[in-house]
């Protein structure tokens, strides 16, 4: 997911920049952009994205971290971790598991969506 591309920097807001990032990654797990188990950019790419320092990123990410919302895996990055739903956040993150795996079989995005489509209607 281009993160960077759905975040919004205002610069004339009274909130600071970390803020407004903080803030941003919230509503899009809030409105299911961003799945639980979804990887985030690291903190330089973001920055490059939004240009902004990386220690504005990194503060975000540290607050988001702080609250349970991000997980940090050391070098295989940074993961959102939880959403305002409970039960929805548990099926969020099988679901991006179960993409990846699909992915690493080799199947495409379209033929993801196809089975995943036929599952449901066949119940």
């Amino acid at each position: 997911m281009d993160l960077g591309a759905h975040l919004r920097l205002d610069p004339e807001s009274d909130q600071p920049p970390y803020e407004q990032i903080r803030r941003g990654v919230l509503a899009l797990i809030d409105d299911g952009v961003l799945l639980v188990g979804s990887r985030i950019p690291t903190v330089r790419a973001l920055a490059a994205d939004l240009h902004v320092a990386p220690n504005t990123v990194a503060r975000s990410y540290r607050e988001l971290e702080s609250a349970g919302v991000l997980e940090t895996r050391g070098r295989s990055g940074s993961f959102v971790k939880a959403g305002p739903d409970a039960t929805l956040a548990a099926a969020q993150n099988a679901t991006v598991e179960h993409v990846s795996n699909l992915r690493q079989l080799g199947v495409s995005d379209e033929k993801i969506v196809e089975l995943v489509t036929r599952a449901v209607q066949s119940r």
